[in-house]
């Protein structure tokens, strides 16, 4: 398998790279993040997901416990009943952390659980007994289902075991067989999958829209046309036919020294709590857009805190929610809406990113730094979002959005009218009258109460 820190990386599929290591921080915090990738046949999707496993750390278990299950939290029919102490004298392992498959000839006992065969057929001592399928054992882990619409499509029966895996965090999955007691489990499993919506049977979304909207983000990957890029890819390539047994082994190292980096993050930013100003911009989103399901505004919040971890800051920004809005609602609104909220503190623009370096590995290759999360959406008429009618009033008759103040602090301007100013005016100008371009800015200068809204 091809080295995660060696993939090359461009403008097409950083936005997935990035993610991908948001999810393995997600996990470290004990909170699944569904993510699902996008776009045309051959551009990295599946390869960039399986190559994420080497980077994933390992997981503390109970010795020999199939489900995987947590020593400080155990949650399955064999050990959950038992004390602190009975589960110290059974011992811990550590394993890799789960990375299971789900193909597209799975059946349901494949998927959730069946007869354990090699107990009941076992001549000197025959028992009935359950055997974990593929979402149980992936508890703590990561399940990859690639071309997800074609399983959508065709096996609805696994769709909706999926949907009680995903429907929660931590989900949900019951084994059922005959002649055996019913087991109800609690999974706490990252989804990840890959799509071309291209191809038959089209886009998830317009298939199962229940499945698709379990996921927290869709990534729309893209193809570069950097040549510089498409350079890198073809020497790793060859690179691997000739077998370069010290560049592979500096490909693991450079893996596993991700791997200690994405610990250290989790670590140091677990306690990370969203500002309440940035919290209400959420909800109010929620409102205005009226936007359907309240997953899509707990995956931009908690998106959003992850994206500020990544980025190893100690207080969530505006650019952090600007960043992961598209990945969050793109499955689940139209386009039209989609543009109206990115457009409503003109987001779009490159102003509005942030410098601070990513600290994956693989940002060290020369590449051309995306703008945005998605560049897709042109910029339009500015449909600012309006708060309670007390925040009309602060806002102006004249019906300015309340993220006026914003956008001039992002644009650095800001017109003598709406301040107030003439050529001969002496009043000083509001620190916000006098803001910077945002790459000129320190991260302590950026905004950080609701009072840098209004």
């Amino acid at each position: 398998m091809k080295s995660y820190a060696e993939l090359a990386r461009h403008d097409g599929n950083e936005t997935l790279f990035e993610v991908v290591e948001m999810g393995i921080i997600s996990m470290l915090w004990n909170i699944p993040l569904h993510i699902h990738a996008e776009g045309l046949r051959g551009t990295g999707k599946t390869t960039i997901m399986r190559a994420a496993h080497q980077i994933m750390p390992p997981i503390v278990r109970v010795k020999d416990c199939l489900y995987n299950c947590d020593p400080e939290a155990p949650h399955c029919p064999n050990h959950r009943h038992l004390s602190a102490e009975e589960i110290a004298s059974l011992g811990t392992e550590t394993v890799p952390r789960p990375f299971l498959e789900i193909s597209h000839s799975a059946k349901i006992g494949t998927i959730a659980g069946s007869i354990d065969l090699q107990k009941i057929t076992n001549s000197s001592n025959p028992e009935a007994a359950l055997l974990p399928g593929i979402i149980p054992q992936a508890h703590r882990g990561v399940i990859f289902i690639d071309e997800i619409n074609r399983l959508a499509d065709t096996s609805p029966e696994i769709t909706d075991i999926l949907l009680d895996a995903m429907g929660t965090k931590p989900g949900r999955v019951q084994i059922e067989e005959t002649g055996l007691p019913l087991v109800e489990l609690p999974v706490q499993v990252s989804v990840w999958a890959a799509s071309n919506p291209d191809e038959e049977p089209g886009p998830l979304q317009e298939i199962r829209r229940q499945l698709s909207d379990r996921f927290d983000l869709v990534i729309e990957m893209g193809r570069t046309t950097s040549p510089d890029a498409i350079a890198d890819i073809l020497i790793q390539s060859e690179l691997r036919r000739l077998g370069k047994k010290d560049l592979l082994q500096k490909g693991i190292d450079n893996s596993s020294r991700l791997r200690k980096e994405l610990e250290t993050m989790a670590r140091k930013f677990e306690s990370l709590t969203m500002p309440d100003f940035l919290r209400n911009y959420i909800a109010r989103l929620y409102v205005k857009y009226n936007l359907e399901s309240f997953r899509a505004i707990e995956a931009i919040q908690h998106a959003a805190l992850l994206h500020c971890a990544l980025r190893g800051r100690q207080q969530p920004l505006v650019s952090d929610i600007l960043k992961v809005i598209p990945l969050a609602l793109k499955h689940r609104v139209e386009t039209e809406t989609l543009t109206k909220i990115m457009n409503s503190s003109d987001s779009t623009k490159p102003s509005t990113s942030d410098n601070t370096p990513s600290p994956s590995l693989g940002s060290q290759q020369k590449k051309k730094k995306p703008e945005t999360f998605s560049s897709e959406y042109e910029p339009a008429v500015n449909d600012g979002i309006m708060s309670s009618d007390s925040d009309h009033d602060s806002a102006g008759k004249e019906g300015k959005s309340i993220f006026q103040p914003l956008k001039q602090l992002f644009s650095g301007k800001q017109s003598k009218a709406d301040s107030g100013e003439s050529d001969n005016d002496p009043i000083k100008a509001s620190p916000l009258n006098k803001a910077k371009r945002l790459p000129d800015l320190n991260l302590d200068e950026l905004v950080k109460s609701e009072g840098d809204f209004k």
